[in-house]
């Protein structure tokens, strides 16, 4: 949560604990140096006095408190709502009653554990004031824990309730397809292609997800000119969704004699596995194409038509499988990918229609479109979202600190859209103001 207080700029309140009491049970309590100031949400100040204990930083402001405020009472008026209609028996009216208390119901709860540790960190400041006077150091020590404990809570309630005012993207559950493809840098971007796909099999493995590889194209020497697989299990497209965008790697190729270090570019793809209700083809719209496989340098792989390219007419979206004998079984995984892709497409469409303008893509894999760099003659690996950096390249090429990357990502992503979610609230304020 530390990059998130960093990147969240809002109105922050110095929080100090101390002996006091607030006359609200809903007032946040807030103390601050040189006295100690208690804030409610309609921002009521009263002073006492100061017990000079650490400092601690919200990152709750005052326009997201006064959100909150609202989504509190509005989940207590559609509970009375839901009880006069019950009473009424509207059971219709009591069934949407009921779905918009439940989309409130984890913003509204966390709110309310947050007041409850509040008041906990109040009563362990006047523990703590009391014990000082009476010089009973073993008392002051336990306080000093429970209130280091108690801001530990507060800290994670409050990371945990701007998570959740954050659009949310139905898309994060899902499974996901993935795509690696080599870049530029000829036979070196294709090895380092199969050492990201083998790095995200790997990954899956330290997850617990399945990795099932759908197909894989091999070059001259012994890389992948591109590859695909399918990643099933809790919450993958939203864990993997980050690593879209062109990987950079330097290094010493085994084939340079002169020991020069080269740059090559691999482009990943992050696709959410669509269902069967998400995606409509018509198979009008398609065309079927069944060949004999073949491998490296045009040699026969199998004597029968069992390699299938599916084309997508309305989108010219074209998908090739060829790894399985079973022309049935390339069909299936053909139609799989063409299904995740057209339903990628349909999503940066409403994307794009919602925020008028287009969402970033992978580009051209242009040595200069990267999200991160692999140097391993400096065993560094450095994503340039959020100027990260790590060593032990090949802990993470193993897949054992990759979520590292992922984590800090997230939250990063979180401060940004928090930022967004304050500029939202401030037109919204003013067009209310004007209206």
């Amino acid at each position: 949560s530390s990059l998130l207080l960093q990147n969240h700029n809002c109105h922050h309140h110095n929080i100090y604990t101390s002996a006091l009491s607030s006359s609200s049970p809903s007032s946040s309590i807030f103390l601050c140096s040189p006295s100690i100031r208690i804030i409610t949400r309609r921002q009521h100040t009263e002073t006492v006095q100061d017990t000079q204990v650490p400092l601690y930083k919200s990152t709750i402001s005052t326009k997201i408190w006064d959100r909150l405020d609202k989504m509190n009472r509005r989940s207590i008026d559609l509970k009375t709502s839901l009880g006069e209609c019950a009473a009424k028996g509207q059971h219709d009216k009591m069934r949407n009653l009921a779905t918009e208390i439940a989309e409130l119901k984890s913003t509204v709860d966390l709110v309310a554990d947050l007041e409850v540790k509040k008041v906990e960190l109040a009563e362990m400041g006047h523990l703590m004031a009391g014990a000082r006077e009476s010089s009973d150091n073993e008392m002051v020590a336990m306080a000093r824990e429970e209130i280091a404990t108690c801001m530990q809570d507060i800290s994670t309630l409050e990371r945990n309730i701007l998570v959740e005012l954050l659009p949310k993207d139905t898309s994060d559950k899902a499974n996901a397809i993935l795509e690696v493809r080599a870049g530029t840098g000829g036979g070196e971007a294709s090895l380092f292609a199969m050492e990201l796909f083998n790095m995200y099999q790997n990954y899956a493995n330290v997850k617990g997800w399945s990795f099932e590889v759908l197909s894989t194209s091999e070059s001259e020497v012994g890389g992948y000119r591109d590859a695909t697989a399918s990643v099933s299990g809790n919450g993958v497209f939203g864990r993997l969704k980050y690593e879209m965008g062109v990987h950079r790697v330097q290094r010493v190729p085994e084939t340079e004699t002169q020991g020069r270090v080269h740059t090559s570019t691999v482009t990943v793809a992050i696709l959410p596995e669509a269902e069967e209700a998400d995606v409509n083809i018509n198979e009008k719209d398609l065309k079927i194409d069944v060949y004999r496989s073949s491998g490296n340098g045009g040699q026969s792989v199998n004597t029968t038509d069992s390699a299938v390219r599916i084309t997508h007419l309305p989108t010219n979206t074209v998908v090739c499988m060829q790894d399985e004998r079973s022309q049935h079984k390339n069909k299936s995984r053909a139609m799989k990918v063409l299904k995740a892709r057209l339903y990628d497409l349909e999503r940066e469409r409403l994307r794009s229609e919602r925020d008028s303008q287009r969402s970033e893509q992978i580009g051209t894999a242009a040595r200069s479109e990267r999200i991160r760099t692999y140097n391993f003659p400096q065993d560094r690996l450095t994503d340039h979202r959020v100027a990260l950096s790590r060593f032990e390249i090949e802990n993470i090429m193993a897949g054992e600190t990759l979520d590292e990357f992922l984590e800090d990502l997230i939250v990063h992503q979180q401060a940004k859209a928090l930022l967004e979610l304050e500029k939202e609230m401030d037109n919204q304020q003013q067009t209310e103001q004007q209206q």
